[in-house]
């Protein structure tokens, strides 16, 4: 998409001041990292905003390694999982309220408006932001199981808004991985209930492994690397995903209100944030990954491969299959 380049010498000059807005998310932002500072330890400190809005300046490097080589990295890049998680403590707290779907709706979608603002505009989270608003908007008509045309809605929205999303890695695999969890997760889930499995555990593995297959291809073709512990790793880590998210939500908006509340808030974010970490640094410590050539012609030989155990796992005629 890049047609020219422009080089310049000298220091920036200031047009003018950003955005009300914009100055006021970035207010949100440093005090929520000030908060965290002075609540958590220095990694859990750095990583608490990467994971709630998606601001990872903070993190340090050997956070970073450890992620990237057990495919924890995606946490860090706000995305559908942020969105969901938050939509849904809203809408259900508005429900234990005892309010009308439609104001509830609405608060909602006011919510989304306020963390797309603090999290930035990135590929995935204008994704996952499109997304819940046509959700919220399928949930006012009575749609409520309608999440393949919204998620093609905000796809054919966005990259026709802003076409260069179309060959943007981030915005690839967060479309790819919803899709997964869209259309596999769920009839995996049911697939190994049948089983015998209770419904948390094969909700977590069937989760893990669709968003694990549907992005290998693409995972591939960008870094030539695997983990062999990436569905494992992910199965451990997502139950305390949901709390961080909503706990840290909550003390984002605390932060510039009542920075004492918000740290108390935070803290109980320190618990979940080390079983994160501590899994991630084990996990890495193993070294369980494997090398492979990076490239467009790997990710489509491993979509290839990919689309074959896809389409092994279809149901069969009689049966119940891991998809049905």
């Amino acid at each position: 998409m890049t047609v020219g380049v422009v080089r310049v010498e000298g220091v920036p000059t200031l047009l003018g001041e950003a955005p009300w807005w914009q100055r006021v998310a970035g207010g949100v932002r440093a005090e929520f990292a000030g908060v965290a500072e002075r609540a958590l330890g220095e990694e859990a400190a750095g990583l608490l905003p990467g994971l709630v809005i998606g601001d990872v300046s903070r993190v340090s490097e050997k956070v970073r390694g450890d992620f990237r080589e057990v495919h924890l990295s995606h946490l860090t890049a706000v995305s559908g999982a942020n969105v969901t998680i938050l939509l849904g403590a809203v809408l259900l707290s508005m429900r234990v309220l005892t309010v009308d779907l439609r104001v509830g709706v609405a608060v909602a979608a006011v919510a989304l408006v306020m963390f797309v603002v603090l999290a930035r505009p990135s590929p995935s989270v204008l994704r996952a932001a499109v997304m819940g608003a046509v959700a919220l908007l399928a949930m006012v008509g009575g749609r409520r199981k309608q999440a393949v045309p919204a998620l093609c809605a905000a796809v054919i929205g966005l990259v026709g808004w802003s076409p260069g999303l179309a060959v943007d890695w981030g915005f690839a695999l967060s479309v790819v991985a919803t899709a997964g969890l869209v259309v596999f997760a769920p009839g995996w889930s049911e697939w190994l209930r049948a089983r015998g499995w209770w419904r948390a555990p094969a909700d977590a593995v069937a989760v893990s492994a669709a968003a694990f297959v549907v992005t290998t291809p693409i995972v591939i073709a960008m870094t030539g690397h695997v983990s062999l512990l990436a569905i494992v790793v992910s199965v451990l880590v997502e139950p305390v995903i949901a709390p961080i998210t909503v706990l840290g939500a909550l003390g984002a908006v605390l932060s510039c209100v009542w920075s004492p509340a918000a740290e108390a808030v935070v803290r109980c974010t320190g618990p979940p944030l080390w079983w994160l970490l501590t899994v991630a640094d084990r996990a890495a410590a193993l070294h369980a990954s494997v090398q492979l050539p990076g490239g467009v012609r790997s990710g489509v030989v491993a979509a290839v491969l990919c689309a074959i155990v896809l389409g092994a796992l279809r149901p069969r005629r009689g049966g119940v299959g891991p998809d049905s």
